[in-house]
């Protein structure tokens, strides 16, 4: 398959951008819209476009973790986030607060709702991963055995 050098290009100029809405979706939207789902589809679609401009190859090469640990992890962190408030007698996905003044810094406001969507971003960036990795994959002809190697039948 040829290469475009226009899409290259593109994707390349692109990309971090997205990365950059994704993360600021993510982190404000707990009190505007946006939040996990919304920030791990911007994430994810960013790296579509490089798996359309560069294959599964540069898929692997932008983000080395494995698509089946970023969705585990992210699977993980949501569950506890909305778990570990009823160790403490609270209810199911009640979330804390904390508000800091961090001196010329300015005010500090953290919810553990971002942890929540953390866990949410990564679950939606893994399935996009296993998405794009399934269309990456050669699938063997029908009727051979699914081997990864030729010489282990």
């Amino acid at each position: 398959m040829r290469r475009s050098l226009i899409l290259d290009v593109v994707v390349r100029l692109v990309f971090h951008s997205a990365l950059l809405l994704g993360a600021f979706l993510l982190f404000t939207g707990h009190n505007r819209p946006g939040g996990g789902f919304v920030g791990g589809l911007v994430v994810g679609a960013a790296i579509s476009l490089r798996y359309v401009a560069g294959g599964i190859d540069e898929v692997r090469a932008t983000l080395p973790v494995r698509p089946w640990t970023l969705l585990g992890t992210g699977l993980a962190t949501a569950t506890l986030t909305g778990l570990v408030p009823l160790l403490f007698g609270r209810q199911l996905m009640e979330h804390a607060k904390l508000n800091a003044h961090l001196g010329p810094l300015g005010g500090f406001h953290l919810n553990t709702a971002l942890f929540f969507d953390i866990g949410v971003a990564q679950v939606v960036i893994g399935m996009v991963l296993l998405l794009l990795v399934s269309f990456g994959e050669r699938l063997p002809l029908f009727g051979a055995p699914w081997t990864l190697r030729a010489d282990s039948e």
